[in-house]
């Protein structure tokens, strides 16, 4: 063992307040650690020869009133929060806050810098394109939110909006310099960080739900039809992936796979699958799934599952490692959430909110069997 992992264990060892197991029969898969204002869950990996946990916590930072949507590197995040420097929002509905605003976070010495404010607005969902120098964000008061794309250098910023679209109603990396998403007059755009925003031909008048961009191809559904298609943006020509009843697409940081999750009556599953939609395998089947998001390495994938257990309903944020085939879960009682990686991959921020405000944590991990 490297001195590093050496290290992480040890201060795994000492933030481990109360070690127990749940119960007799719970022993030799599921120990239950509790922290300060947090529990979590660790489901140990019962046919590892070692006997060692597959995924272990070292420890969990927990940051109130704010939500962590990514990262710029492993010391510093992106956060929207409340900014008391503002006034408070004038319509009724939303007076008793302040806007909230974007921010990058420092983890080290928790000192903010102010990136995007505006006043009687929220800013939130911010999401930096792979090469960390453009962020996309949404604004909004009550009603449909307003994309925009800012520099990171210049801080100047564009809305998604034109003469081409009626407004984005949707809108997510495509590549370091696109962005695509679904029109409110029907059809999908794309959207350049130099600003210019046009209409994909092929897609015009459809009324979209899900518009992902993965290389050259663009995979969509309509709301009269939950099949996920593909548009070859080359030859325009498209073809049904035969795969039914799908909710959300989440390319691969290679772009040689992606998640969907699929529903099913009252039951929703999480898929992994080539690009073509060969290749299938279910990660995880419960009520609800929500908060995925793929490690940087795509070694692990973080999603959050509502399932029902003995009449209960139970909330659980999971890492699936794809190398062992194996889920962990990593946190208990935890709903409504947004994921996102550290760059190392070693760190998993997830942002709750509770109804009235954002609460997040950051886990930061030591996983055996790493290489």
């Amino acid at each position: 063992m490297n001195n590093k992992k050496a290290k992480k264990l040890i201060l795994a060892m000492s933030l481990l307040l109360v070690l127990t197991a749940c119960n007799k029969e719970m022993d030799e898969d599921r120990v239950i650690i509790k922290e300060p204002g947090k529990t979590i869950t660790i489901i140990d990996d019962k046919d590892n020869e070692a006997g060692e946990a597959v995924i272990s916590v070292v420890k969990i930072d927990r940051y109130e009133n704010m939500s962590i949507t990514d990262w710029l590197n492993e010391n510093t995040v992106i956060v929207s929060r409340e900014n008391t420097t503002l006034e408070k929002m004038s319509l009724s509905e939303l007076a008793n806050a302040h806007p909230r605003s974007l921010y990058l976070f420092n983890l080290d010495n928790k000192e903010y810098k102010l990136l995007k404010e505006k006043s009687n607005t929220h800013l939130g969902e911010a999401t930096l394109s792979a090469d960390k120098k453009n962020l996309l964000y949404y604004e909004y008061t009550l009603g449909d939110p307003a994309f925009s794309v800012m520099n990171m250098d210049t801080l100047k910023d564009f809305s998604i909006r034109g003469p081409n679209i009626a407004g984005a109603m949707s809108a997510k990396w495509g590549d370091n310099e696109t962005v695509v998403g679904a029109d409110y007059s029907g059809g999908a755009y794309l959207a350049h960080i130099s600003g210019k925003i046009t209409s994909i031909e092929g897609l015009k008048g459809k009324a979209l739900v899900i518009v992902e961009q993965i290389k050259d191809k663009i995979y969509y559904n309509t709301n009269s039809d939950g099949s996920l298609w593909r548009l070859d943006l080359a030859t325009k020509e498209t073809v049904d992936l035969n795969l039914k009843n799908i909710y959300r697409v989440f390319p691969s940081p290679d772009e040689n796979q992606m998640l969907l999750i699929q529903g099913s009556g009252a039951k929703q599953s999480l898929l992994l699958c080539d690009t073509n939609g060969g290749n299938r395998k279910t990660i995880a089947e419960g009520n609800e799934i929500s908060g995925v998001s793929w490690s940087g390495d795509q070694r692990l994938i973080a999603y959050n599952m509502k399932t029902d257990m003995n009449g209960n309903t139970v909330n659980g944020l999971y890492i699936y490692d794809t190398l062992k085939g194996e889920a962990t879960q990593v946190a208990v009682g935890v709903q409504y959430l947004s994921t996102s990686w550290s760059p190392s991959s070693e760190a998993l921020a997830y942002a709750e909110w509770d109804g009235s405000k954002y609460d997040s944590s950051i886990i930061y991990l030591e996983y055996t069997l790493r290489k």
